[in-house]
């Protein structure tokens, strides 16, 4: 009967995490998404109306179960850690919420039902809870560094570019929109960014109020600092051109010195790599006839 019930549980959990990964994967694949574009297969627009319609249902199932587990005082901060994963509708925090109440009942009942809280009761289903509960944000924080690494990546081209648009006699304003357009293949996260810059701009709020929420919105040290150039270059009144190629020269020496680290520690990476895995091998392989050598003289005495 316990063996039944976990299965059922286990089942079920997979289920859950399965609704929830068709929930926020996208449609299609960039590699996937391009090739079926260049064989001419495109899906049939009502299976992808029901797949939309079961993705809201999921989605505004979870919200309405994360509005349970709504505070105000870690509101702002989290809100924020959402727009800087990438997630800007407003429902999504309450996604959020919800996995993060779905998920300790889930770990939960595996721990109960499967028979694991029997070695230690109090600490498996603790850690059970703890792991349910956090795990929604060790995800978000992992898709926040790596939205972060994107963009710093990102940087030094389009610096590039601002720096020919600049010096080529376009405004600020119009060669940000600029730089929008040719990034938006090669670095969507980047152009994302710049046209909300310039949609606020239009909007009513001051070039320096736009370019401190940028910062503010994406938490990057090298757009905090390309922030603080623009607002000191035009509040001085120095020339931009000249302050975007130093900066782009600055930004362009951080780039191969980050590459240089990287290979730095390469070696030290393998030193585990070599002492676990290649070195064990070696040695069986050298010193395993002689071992076999011995064994048998001294078994013959």
């Amino acid at each position: 009967m316990d063996w039944a019930v976990a299965t059922v549980t286990f089942i079920a959990t997979v289920a859950i995490m399965g609704a929830l990964v068709y929930a926020f994967v996208p449609e299609e694949f960039g590699v996937a998404g391009r090739l079926s574009r260049l064989l001419g297969s495109v899906a049939p627009l009502r299976e992808a109306r029901f797949k939309e319609r079961q993705k809201e249902r999921v989605q505004q199932s979870l919200a309405t179960i994360g509005t349970l587990l709504s505070s105000k005082a870690p509101a702002n901060r989290s809100e924020l850690m959402m727009i800087r994963a990438g997630f800007r509708r407003p429902e999504a925090m309450q996604v959020i919420n919800g996995v993060r109440l779905l998920l300790p009942v889930a770990f939960l009942a595996i721990a109960l039902f499967s028979g694991l809280y029997r070695w230690n009761p109090f600490f498996i289903l603790l850690f059970a809870g703890v792991l349910g509960y956090l795990l929604p944000e060790i995800w978000l924080i992992g898709k926040i560094r790596a939205r972060q690494h994107r963009l710093r990546l990102a940087i030094p081209d389009g610096l590039d570019l601002l720096v020919i648009c600049v010096e080529a006699g376009l405004g600020l304003d119009h060669a940000l929109m600029r730089v929008a357009q040719e990034l938006r293949i090669t670095h969507p996260e980047f152009t994302e960014e710049l046209q909300l810059v310039t949609a606020e701009m239009r909007l009513g709020k001051t070039r320096v109020e736009a370019l401190r929420e940028l910062a503010r919105r994406t938490g990057l040290d090298d757009i905090k600092a390309l922030v603080a150039m623009l607002v000191q270059t035009e509040r001085f009144g120095t020339s931009i051109a000249q302050s975007l190629r130093v900066h782009s020269d600055d930004m362009r020496l951080k780039r191969r010195q980050r590459a240089e680290e990287l290979a730095a520690k390469i070696s030290v990476k393998m030193v585990p790599v070599l002492v676990f895995f290649v070195f064990p091998a070696l040695m069986i392989v050298i010193l395993g006839p002689a071992i076999i050598t011995i064994a048998r003289q001294v078994l013959k005495l």
